[in-house]
């Protein structure tokens, strides 16, 4: 647990050690020094206005390594008025949470003074540990600012974040870094003392293999830098070699919080989408030799095997959830052959999106048109006053009869012939679409 004293939060860069890294020499101190995020800390921009005027509510930062969400939570130290403690999910448990928690409430009660509590990878918390937060978020004993590099919808339970903002950080692009570069060259004590010369395809090299991490990028440079020797003139120049010796190509190869894990989690995807079971699983082997979490992956089957591929095979959605529950079951090294199976069958399965097109079209007609009236046939009357105003009247029960399907009206009026529905004529969505439109033959697909 760390208590921040806000007097002793800013560090002139003298006093920092050398033994310090530079990413965390140079962190900015205030909203003004900070880069990138501009569509949150912007002028006028939600979290400044939030910061500035020191109303803070419970929020989550959402985003990649290297980012600034743990910058953002230092900065709200520095400005805010309220005592402000730190713990990361890593090592801390419910008994330091609870501690925090009975300070807290000793500062609202005795003190008039608010209490933020930054939890630095709230996605590591279990349930227990997030339940523990819960009555002192809602009742506002503590303003709980939460970061996290997985999505909160999956890691972060519901009743918590319910009562959070999340504010979605993204990664640094190519001006970003850049900036964060001459800042560190510009300002770093111990940088500015040495003629350092970083050319353009030294910087770009610095920055695809950091993937918009700009730790990664400052802690590359400092590296690489201590890596070539000075020149006649004194000068210390960074080489490609330098910076390639420094990182070893991993980045390059892949990156599970950076654009890499973008673009080969879409290569899965668009593999199984494709039909290649070849394509999937060449790109499973990537994910998984690069350390990417096993249930996000089975977690993406499932959307894919409802989205892509539906009813035309039926099997395949409870196919890839009972999948992620035997990842979650069995871990790894062994949750690669389940992987393999679920993504090799959904690859090799007929496709349809009539599933995800009908819901995308009637969502649309929600959002757009006017919110039409149930029809009183289908209409539930589970007292007197609504038989007597004809809530459920001439409805006919299905299962009386033949094939247990007799035609009638579901459809608000003004709706009454619109197709949603349209099934392929792919796998197992063939004979359903025979059967409705033997069905409804007065509305064929």
């Amino acid at each position: 647990m760390e208590l921040f004293d806000q007097q002793k939060t800013i560090k002139r860069t003298s006093d920092i050690a050398p033994s310090v890294p530079l990413a965390e020499r140079i962190r900015p101190k205030t909203l003004d020094e900070f880069v990138g995020q501009q569509h949150l800390i912007g002028d006028g921009k939600p979290v400044r206005i939030l910061i500035e005027k020191d109303e803070l509510p419970s929020m989550v930062f959402w985003g990649p390594p290297g980012c600034g969400k743990t910058t953002l939570a230092r900065i709200i130290a520095n400005q805010t008025k309220a005592d402000y403690f730190q713990l990361s999910a890593v090592s801390s448990g419910v008994q330091e949470v609870r501690k925090i928690i009975e300070r807290a409430e000793i500062n609202r009660s005795r003190l008039n003074k608010k209490s933020i509590l930054f939890i630095d990878e709230i996605h590591r918390f279990n349930k227990a540990q997030q339940d523990a937060l819960l009555h002192s978020v809602e009742d506002g004993v503590i303003i709980l600012i939460g970061a996290t590099t997985e999505n909160p919808s999956f890691e972060v339970i519901s009743p918590l974040l319910s009562r959070c903002f999340v504010y979605v950080l993204e990664p640094l692009g190519a001006a970003e870094l850049n900036s964060i570069i001459d800042h560190a060259l510009r300002s770093d004590h111990l940088l500015k003392s040495q003629k350092i010369q970083v050319g353009k395809e030294e910087r770009e090299l610095l920055m695809l293999l950091a993937s918009g991490d700009a730790r990664i990028v400052l802690n590359g440079l400092e590296t690489s830098l201590r890596l070539v020797k000075s020149n006649k003139k004194g000068e210390h120049v960074i080489t490609l070699a330098a910076i390639e010796e420094t990182f070893q190509g991993r980045h390059l190869k892949y990156d599970k919080e950076g654009e890499e894990h973008y673009n080969i989690i879409s290569a899965f995807i668009k593999s199984m989408r494709g039909c290649d079971p070849d394509g999937a699983v060449y790109w499973l082997a990537r994910m998984l030799e690069g350390g990417e979490d096993p249930k996000f992956i089975a977690r993406r089957m499932i959307i894919l095997a409802s989205e892509d591929i539906g009813n035309a095979d039926p099997f395949a959605l409870p196919l890839a959830t009972s999948c992620f529950t035997a990842v979650d079951y069995v871990g790894m090294p062994e949750a690669r052959i389940i992987l393999a199976q679920t993504a090799t069958y959904l690859a090799s399965a007929p496709k349809s999106n009539a599933s995800y097109m009908a819901i995308e079209d009637a969502l649309s007609d929600v959002k757009t048109l006017d919110h039409y009236d149930v029809p009183f046939h289908i209409r539930n009357a589970p007292t007197k006053l609504m038989k007597d105003l004809n809530y459920g009247k001439d409805y006919r029960y299905g299962h009386s009869y033949p094939e247990h399907f007799i035609e009638q009206q579901y459809l608000p009026e003004k709706l009454k012939d619109k197709i949603y529905y349209k099934p392929s004529d792919q796998g197992a969505e063939q004979i359903i679409h025979e059967r409705l439109n033997k069905w409804w033959r007065n509305k064929k697909r």
